[in-house]
């Protein structure tokens, strides 16, 4: 295990991943996503996952409402994720922060030594999520500003902008679209968006969309 590894495309990725499924949960390439940490197979996961390449992939159970399966199906797409900080709390918790490395297609289902589940993950589809910036050239900055805009004043969310001009399309787009307060099969389509355009124009078309709801809200409250 080296620490600050990095991954230069599919070929570095490995065969096999644990599998971390969270409803709701939308990790992307180079931003990061902190998660909590309790149940004790998943933590069994963290620590085989501490003493490897330090990789997981977060995916979502495909089922839409809650379930008490402990193994329920799964989309067929998930992000693989590094470990890049962790601290144990002293209440069986852990706090874990994971870099999104690249998304992955779940090829099938590995047996696991351990009572988490396991992917056979494969990146080929996915080769441009490991060059930073690639599409960025593509995105319509201005448009999804403007969304941006919109959807902070209506929910009277305050928006630093000073740091939004510095981030870059990539950035900017997979950072929003992680925090994106839209619901699991919107998540799941940001993240199977074929690239970083598509992925910002559904972005700003979902927004859009629930504006519009809370406009008719409003309008039919008054």
């Amino acid at each position: 295990m080296k620490l600050n590894r990095t991954f230069a495309g599919p070929a570095e990725m490995p065969a096999t991943i644990p599998l971390f499924p969270l409803a709701g949960a939308l990790l992307l390439p180079r931003r990061p996503i902190q998660l909590t940490v309790f149940e004790p197979r998943y933590l069994e996961m963290l620590d085989d996952a501490l003493s490897a390449e330090r990789l997981i992939g977060v995916i979502q159970p495909s089922v839409e409402e809650e379930t008490s399966d402990p193994a329920p199906e799964l989309y067929p797409l998930g992000c693989a994720g590094r470990i890049v900080q962790y601290a144990e709390i002293g209440d069986g918790r852990c706090f874990l922060t994971l870099m999104g490395v690249a998304r992955f297609r779940l090829a099938a289902e590995a047996p696991s030594r351990g009572p988490y589940r396991v992917a056979i993950a494969d990146y080929s589809p996915f080769a441009e999520d490991f060059l930073e910036g690639a599409g960025e050239a593509a995105v319509d900055r201005g448009d999804l500003l403007e969304t941006l805009k919109r959807f902070a004043e209506v929910n009277e969310i305050k928006v630093v902008w000073s740091d939004i001009k510095k981030a870059s399309n990539e950035a900017l787009v997979n950072g929003l679209s992680m925090m994106s307060p839209c619901g699991p099969k919107e998540k799941q389509a940001l993240l199977e968006a074929k690239d970083l355009k598509s992925r910002a124009e559904m972005l700003v078309a979902i927004t859009t969309i629930e504006l519009a709801r809370g406009q008719d809200a409003a309008t039919q409250i008054h």
